[in-house]
């Protein structure tokens, strides 16, 4: 199972078969590294947009992560299923996700307030967050960011810009960045 390469594509794998006999840029992937994706956990996105959810979906497909997709499409349903109440009580079947891209605008709670309340909880306030968004207003920006955020994102109109911008935080934040212990 390998990634198909486009002629000058330099990235590093994303995701774990090819890590064991790769070089990249002179660095030899090591098997820490390697043990840090095989924990797949799952990405969480939080978006109500049917079309966006799908597109985003699809671009998630395409990057060929190791990583499952999980998409929830309103706030409330977020903060159950990192609460795990409700249907989401079983963490064998619904894990912490590796991280959670969120979007601003969704029902029964917001971005931002599912971003405060995640910031609230002491295990979880660790979650790497990412907000994806359409919302290009400086106020949100600050908001978010004063509120806990990791990032933040600008959907991209194409969808090749989009699948890019995937593969780009696929590779930060789930195998360059190390990552929080969010089980103590």
């Amino acid at each position: 199972m390998h990634r198909r390469r486009l002629s000058g594509d330099q990235s590093p794998p994303l995701y774990s078969a090819e890590f064991e006999s790769r070089t990249v840029s002179g660095e030899r992937w090591t098997q820490r590294r390697a043990e840090a994706v095989l924990v797949m956990n799952p990405i969480l996105l939080v978006e109500d947009d049917e079309n966006d959810a799908l597109l985003i979906q699809r671009a998630f497909s395409k990057s060929n992560l190791a990583h499952p997709l999980r998409v929830l499409t309103d706030g409330e349903e977020a903060i159950s299923y990192l609460n795990g109440i409700g249907q989401y009580l079983n963490r064998e079947q619904f894990p912490l996700p590796a991280l959670l891209l969120l979007d601003l605008k969704l029902p029964k709670r917001s971005g931002m307030e599912v971003l405060a309340w995640l910031r609230q909880q002491p295990i979880l306030a660790r979650l790497p967050v990412v907000i994806l968004t359409s919302s290009r207003q400086v106020a949100d920006i600050n908001r978010v960011y004063d509120l806990g955020a990791n990032s933040y994102l600008v959907k991209p109109v194409a969808f090749d810009a989009l699948l890019e911008m995937i593969k780009t935080v696929s590779l930060y934040w789930l195998i360059l960045n190390e990552k929080p212990d969010l089980n103590s």
